[in-house]
């Protein structure tokens, strides 16, 4: 029976008693007479879960004085059933999903005791005949939920006492047997524990906590604390400790981790400070600190802001001593890194962009900055490019305006290229004599002449890394313009044919001119001079290109096919393309100078021809009249194949063959160039590519060069060779695992799979409190080994046993000259190919083991290998990392918590890649 009773002033039930209990003698006849109208005993009740009982109590502040402890509205619910007593002691009991609210205070529980006269209330579960507590009381204001066992809390004082209460406090838990809640919302807890362990029963792992103050949404402070691993307590305490609680970002010290080495000593590495400074940057400022002396400084930043742009700064530098001063062996090197990299966001400015990717660093810094864990990517990394870019739309004009700052450094020789600043300036297509008030369809010819410009300014320097600070600009380094007009047409010839005549000009505008002569102390050619001035060098040329389709469809063999085949088509595409460009190295033009001199080792004069800009950046016009004709072939081959019976499917055979080669009608010899094939296939899924380089003439020995030369010959004609291969390359990787396999199966066994969700693979952004921390998160060492696989029981009752794994193989081939055979005339080839592979398998759910490797056949070593095995321990995470072989060898074996709170609560072992040690 629903009951909805009214509360509002004392005086009311006074002149309404009577009547009210005549109204309801009869329903409450048999629980008065039950509980004796006695106020200390919870009365027992018949369960009624369909009825739901509302009850406010409206409390007249004037009459707080009299002894009312409640000057607010008091809202209460009960699924099963509410008593009150009729003594005027203002009593409630709520049974059955039960929930108060006053203010911004929720509790809710199975049962609750309220006492609106005294403003106390006392909440409590149920346990069935199993001893199992449901309906656990949870206490809900502005500074969080908890939950308890029992809970005693005043109204007025804000004041509670807590039997079990589990409380969430930033990254971890918060249990205690009993807590004194005060009205500042703090809890004073004895003999509690901390833990990110959400397991609260038996954590695996906990801080026991002594006397702790816990302070929600900001700290928890302890007294004396001891660590507890699978209820053993272990003799690591501390004499006391701030928690912090808070969910957002903030200032603090950054605990360095410790250990030793071999060659440099004990250590402290990775400490230092953490700013917070807003909530659009911070700073991390980390040094590492050897007892040999050897140090590190590191500093990152990231920043952000939103619909604006994004980014991070990253400076490394590092001193390594090896050895001792005294020694022979002695050394100190000192390396530095900077890393920095900007992104705009795409709503920002639609026509602007500004990014940076900078990846610049001294040449040995990857070398001598190895740690535990080993990149191989970064140490097999010869070149690191930099750049800093700006692009510009002119959304009513046709052009666009880009300035770069490119850096390109060479980690091998140490050579380091660099260009400040790379200015281009580009006039997209245009149609200069189209008519724009056209009557018709038809265009005229003349109307199909398009035009456009591109204009490029640079200044660039290309020197040792030692050097670069020596080079005086501009006088060392090189700089000028170019501008490049191509005039083009694209006309339709014989229906099938596409005809484009061009004309291209180009311009450049240098700062200085060379002088030439021969050293005869040195004994060859060396530049004298220098001259600085304004230079204008130009060139054009003419062409013509014309391209088409053939199509060609083949029948194929039934005896061979069979009928599932039905045809195979045959794509060519060849192309055809003829230039001509003027010998600007006449006189007349002013680009080449000459000189003769004595050879004394060919005791005849030589003349030698040079150029005036010989070296400079957009080269110079080329020598001699060139009238070129270029050809190229394409080809494609496919068939169709019957996948079912009114379907039919393309697959590709070969996806590209493609031969180009040239020849120069107006050069004195060797007037045919390399020929270039190069083609890509797919087979089983694996991707196939392939090239070659052929050289249609001969070659000899020339005894006094003491080199092969090649000479004016066709290989056919002096050795009856089509041509010499000069080089070729062969690369394919594979990758498969039980996924594939699985579809795979599935497919051939005509069962329909769900095609693969892209945005499973697309990584989610975590919901941090720091925004900042979006822009470079780190993958979890342990996140592929956490629900990779779902533990399911088969119809026989037995754990459905399930093996994932992952393969990959990649195989290199490359051929190349070699020495050259004299007798035969021919190069020796030089073979070098090697072969990587790696992958992953997991055992069970939580075990993951991953391996990579691979071997090199020409040295005959085996390449970087790693093994690494994993483990998920719930809240922990255990890992060992192997290198077994090669430069790099070293093991890190590490059992870390998974919070990042308590990232120092670990145990490492580990040996240095710089040791190297014999294991």
């Amino acid at each position: 029976m629903n009951q909805n009773i009214v509360h509002t002033k004392q005086g009311f039930y006074s002149k309404a008693l009577t009547t009210f209990i005549l109204l309801i003698i009869s329903s409450l006849y048999t629980i008065c007479f039950a509980q004796n109208t006695s106020l200390d005993t919870i009365p027992v009740l018949q369960r009624d879960t369909t009825s739901l009982v509302n009850d406010t109590t409206s409390v007249n502040p004037e009459k707080k004085s009299a002894g009312l402890g409640i000057d607010a509205d008091v809202q209460y619910t009960a699924k099963d059933s509410i008593i009150m007593t009729m003594d005027g002691s203002r009593k409630v009991f709520l049974y059955g999903d039960a929930e108060v609210k006053y203010l911004d205070i929720t509790l809710t529980a199975a049962c609750i005791e309220l006492d609106l006269d005294s403003s106390l209330t006392y909440a409590y579960g149920v346990e069935d005949s199993l001893g199992v507590a449901s309906g656990l009381p949870v206490f809900t204001d502005k500074s969080g939920s908890y939950e308890m066992k029992t809970i005693k809390y005043n109204f007025e004082s804000k004041k509670a006492l807590i039997e079990h209460v589990v409380t969430e406090q930033g990254e971890g838990y918060v249990v205690s047997e009993f807590a004194k809640k005060a009205p500042d919302n703090s809890f004073s807890i004895k003999d509690g524990h901390y833990s990110t362990c959400d397991n609260h029963e038996h954590p695996h792992f906990y801080l026991n906590l002594t006397k702790a103050k816990v302070i929600p949404g900001k700290k928890t402070i302890t007294g004396p604390a001891y660590l507890v691993i699978e209820d053993i307590p272990l003799p690591i305490g501390i004499p006391f400790a701030v928690i912090p609680n808070t969910s957002s970002y903030s200032s603090g010290i950054i605990m360095p981790s410790y250990g030793e080495e071999s060659r440099r000593g004990l250590f402290l590495r990775d400490g230092g400070y953490y700013w917070a400074a807003s909530d659009y940057f911070d700073l991390a400022v980390t040094g590492d600190l050897y007892a040999n002396e050897s140090w590190g400084l590191r500093g990152n930043s990231k920043y952000k802001l939103n619909y604006k742009f994004s980014g991070n700064f990253n400076f490394q530098y590092i001193v390594n001593v090896n050895s001792d001063k005294d020694l022979p062996d002695y050394s100190k090197s000192k390396d530095f890194s900077i890393t920095w990299s900007h992104r705009q966001d795409s709503k920002a400015n639609p026509y602007s962009t500004f990014s940076a990717s900078v990846n610049f660093s001294s040449s040995s810094y990857d070398q001598n900055n190895v740690s535990s864990v080993i990149n191989i990517n970064k140490l097999a990394q010869n070149t690191k490019r930099s750049s800093i870019s700006y692009s510009r739309k002119f959304p009513k004009a046709p052009f666009n305006f880009s300035a770069n700052i490119l850096a390109s450094q060479n980690t091998r020789d140490s050579t380091v290229s660099f260009t400040a600043p790379d200015l281009t300036l580009t006039m997209n297509r245009i149609f200069p004599f189209k008519n724009k008030n056209k009557v018709g369809s038809k265009e005229a010819w003349y109307e199909k002449i398009s035009l456009s410009y591109t204009g490029n300014i640079k200044n660039s320097i290309n020197t040792k890394e030692r050097e670069l600070g020596d080079k005086k600009f501009p006088q060392q380094w090189e700089n000028g313009a170019r501008h490049s007009i191509p005039l083009s047409l694209n006309l339709k010839l014989l229906k099938y044919f596409t005809l484009t005549p061009s004309l291209n000009y180009t311009e450049r505008w240098y700062t200085k001119s060379i002088t030439k002569e021969y050293d005869e102390d040195l004994g060859r050619v060396v530049v004298s001079d220098t001259t600085n001035g304004f230079n204008r060098v130009y060139d054009y040329s003419y062409s013509v290109s014309t391209s088409t389709k053939f199509y060609t469809f083949y029948t194929p063999w039934r005896k061979l096919f069979g009928n599932k085949v039905e045809k195979i088509r045959h794509v060519m595409t060849p192309s055809a393309s003829m230039s001509f460009r003027p010998d600007f190295g006449q006189e007349k033009y002013g680009y080449y100078d000459w000189f003769e001199y004595y050879d004394p080792n060919q005791d005849s004069i030589i003349h030698h021809q040079y150029s005036k800009y010989e070296g400079s950046l957009y080269g110079t016009p080329g020598t001699g009249k060139s009238g070129s004709l270029g050809l190229s072939l394409g080809n494609t081959l496919e068939m169709k194949v019957k996948s079912g019976q009114d379907s039919t499917r393309t697959v590709k055979i070969l996806e590209s063959l493609n031969f180009s080669t040239s020849h120069n009608f107006l050069a004195d010899s060797l007037k045919w160039s390399n020929v270039s094939m190069s083609g890509r296939t797919k087979i089983f899924g694996t991707n196939i590519n392939f090239g070659a380089t052929f050289d249609p003439y001969a070659y000899v020995y020339d005894s006094i060069a003491r080199r092969p030369i090649k000479i004016n010959t066709s290989a056919w004609k002096s050795q009856r060779k089509l041509a010499h291969m000069q080089s070729a390359n062969l690369s394919f990787g594979l990758s498969f695992g039980s996924d594939k396999l699985k579809k795979w199966r599935e497919k051939r066994n005509g069962v329909s799979t769900d095609e693969t969700n892209e945005e499973e693979d697309t990584p989610q952004e975590n919901d941090m409190s720091n925004p900042l921390d979006r822009l470079d998160q780190l993958p979890d060492a342990f996140a592929n080994t956490r629900g990779t696989q779902e533990t399911t029981i088969t119809d026989d009752g037995y754990t459905k046993f399930e093996f994932p794994w992952n393969l990959s193989l990649n195989y290199s081939l490359r051929l190349a000259n070699g020495d050259f055979d004299i007798e035969n005339r021919t190069f020796k080839k030089r073979v070098t190919s090697s072969v990587n592979f790696s992958g992953d398998f997991s055992l069970t759910p939580k075990w993951k083991f991953s391996f990579s490797s691979g071997y090199s056949f020409d040295t005959k070593e085996i390449s970087h290998t790693n093994l690494r095995v994993s483990r998920d321990l719930h809240c922990w995470g255990m890992s060992f990392n192997l290198v077994p072989v090669g430069r790099y060898k070293s093991y890190f074996f590490s059992i870390n918590v998974n919070s990042s709170l308590l990232q120092d609560l670990k145990y490492d072992k580990r040996s240095s890649a710089r040791d190297n040690p014999n294991f």
